[in-house]
């Protein structure tokens, strides 16, 4: 979100010593209609947040089966198909910063659903992007609640030599069916 952006410029800025800040987000975010920030969210002493979740539209907290991780703006096409399909029981968890990895935070929000299956959901094919590193602190984090689930599944591209299909036809379909496949929706 453009506030978490703002913190996160803001934290590097402030500490009193320096490490490498690397960020990776594609600049179709900067015009996203969905990808907007209150006022109050720049300020009132918000602060950088490196998980980022929400109920949705149709959300029921009491009946979340399935959770959903994502990381940067696959996220906006997994809200968007989960409130058309009116989906109730899939919670979206966005890790908004991937190293060092927020096992705190996660240990706190999937506590309240140990029951819930667990989908990790990315663009980039399978041998790029989050998944190779997120897979792991995941199931350490699932290991140490005790959750029912033996596992993360993987929702995206295959492996491929390449990040990009070459057509946008194609790359469509694809982001279709992983959006579908992330929230469990038939086709």
């Amino acid at each position: 979100t453009p506030a978490n952006y703002f913190h996160m410029l803001r934290r590097q800025l402030k500490r009193d010593f320096r490490k490498p800040l690397v960020v990776m987000t594609p600049k179709s975010l900067l015009r996203h209609k969905k990808c907007i920030s209150n006022i109050d969210e720049f300020t009132n002493g918000s602060s950088f947040h490196r998980v980022l979740f929400e109920n949705g539209e149709n959300i029921d907290p009491n009946r979340i089966s399935r959770i959903v991780f994502c990381s940067g703006k696959v996220y906006y096409d997994l809200a968007e198909a989960r409130d058309m399909a009116k989906i109730k029981n899939v919670r979206l968890l966005r890790i908004e910063q991937l190293y060092p990895f927020p096992k705190k935070a996660l240990i706190e929000l999937l506590s309240e659903t140990p029951e819930a299956d667990l989908i990790w959901c990315q663009e980039e094919p399978k041998n790029m992007g989050g998944w190779t590193f997120v897979r792991e602190h995941l199931e350490d984090v699932i290991t140490e609640i005790g959750m029912k689930t033996k596992g993360v599944s993987y929702s995206g591209r295959k492996e491929a030599a390449s990040p990009a299909t070459g057509s946008a036809a194609r790359h469509k379909l694809e982001q279709e069916a992983l959006v579908a496949d992330a929230l469990g929706i038939k086709n």
